[in-house]
């Protein structure tokens, strides 16, 4: 027997001598004979690809390979020149749009408003002038002291002189309101544009700085500061090392034999003699065939189910990808 068979052979004794320690997990489950279940799989981890928003140059990276790094963490860094001459073209433009809207909205200068009101008081002058004319004119005329064309004459008068005061209200009235509240909605409106405008350039300078999305390792790099990039290249992998699992696969007459929640006990050939505990959280609702990277062809062609056993990797010591062993706490199926 060579040394790496007679590890994992130990690892499995000291497995099951490990259940069997523990009480017998499984007579806890309620069956009436505890037999274990044990199946060899790969340690997988929760995988984030995070990727570019943006196109550019990449300025910086500020992780290695195998860097523990945190949910925030900046990642790399992606130049915004042009992005940066654009922002500043844009927050011109908003400038301007305000500028206009507060225009719109004060209406017209306070020396054309001053000349109306002015124009206003002019024609009331008249006005009272054509009133009292035309009054004494009527009077007059009842006493037969004036012909019947001056008394006309000055009722005319009366009337131009009304006209003309009308008209310089709604003139003044005019000079204060200025905008119609349609020129003032588009003003508003052309704000509106360039300020999403703004932000929208904002967002993309925000972009170029990359930061990690979660907790993890950085498993994969497969950018170089100075490489050109486009939105949705990949610049770094981050996995996920705190809680990884194992994936193996039974068969249909060992999968009424195990549950969601059972306990496992996995083990590892860098590790011999060390064991970590997990536990079943999924399985598979599917038959499928046995995965390929099986060694034997027999065992290729069987129809198997999916179980996934999570188990916590504090120390990460567990790495994607190492094979590993789980004995599962299984319970025996009724035979009547």
């Amino acid at each position: 027997m060579g040394t790496k068979a007679r590890g994992r052979y130990t690892a499995f004794i000291f497995s099951a001598a490990l259940l069997l320690a523990l009480g017998g997990l499984v007579s806890c489950s309620g069956a009436k004979n505890g037999r274990s279940i044990l199946a060899s799989g790969t340690i997988e981890a929760r995988e984030v690809n995070v990727a570019s928003r943006v196109s550019g140059q990449i300025l910086a990276l500020k992780a290695d390979e195998g860097i523990r790094v945190k949910k925030g963490d900046v990642l790399a860094l992606i130049e915004h020149d042009t992005a940066d001459i654009q922002l500043r073209q844009a927050e011109a433009g908003a400038d301007l749009a305000g500028a206009q809207l507060d225009l719109v909205r004060k209406g017209a200068r306070g020396e054309d408003i001053k000349q109306g009101e002015e124009a206003l008081k002019q024609v009331d002058a008249n006005l009272k002038v054509a009133a009292d004319d035309a009054k004494r004119m009527r009077e007059l005329a009842a006493k037969g002291s004036v012909t019947l064309k001056q008394k006309d004459d000055a009722e005319a008068r009366l009337i131009v002189a009304q006209a003309q005061q009308a008209q310089a209200r709604e003139a003044l009235r005019k000079l204060r309101q200025m905008s119609r509240p349609e020129e003032i909605r588009a003003a508003e409106a052309r704000l509106a544009q360039a300020q999403a405008s703004v932000d929208l350039l904002r967002k993309t300078i925000s972009d170029c700085t990359i930061t990690s999305p979660v907790n993890g390792v950085v498993t994969r790099r497969p950018v170089e500061a100075g490489e050109l990039i486009s939105p949705g290249a990949t610049i770094m992998t981050v996995s996920e090392l705190d809680s990884v699992h194992v994936m193996i696969y039974i068969t249909e007459k060992e999968l009424g034999r195990v549950g969601l929640g059972r306990e496992a006990v996995v083990t590892i050939d860098s590790a011999p003699g060390r064991t970590f505990q997990g536990r079943v959280t999924y399985i598979s609702p599917e038959a499928e065939f046995t995965p390929k990277n099986v060694q034997t062809r027999e065992d290729r062609v069987k129809l198997v189910f999916g179980v996934k056993v999570e188990v916590p990797n504090p120390d990460g010591l567990l790495k994607p990808g190492m094979p590993a062993d789980a004995l599962l706490a299984a319970a025996e199926t009724d035979r009547r």
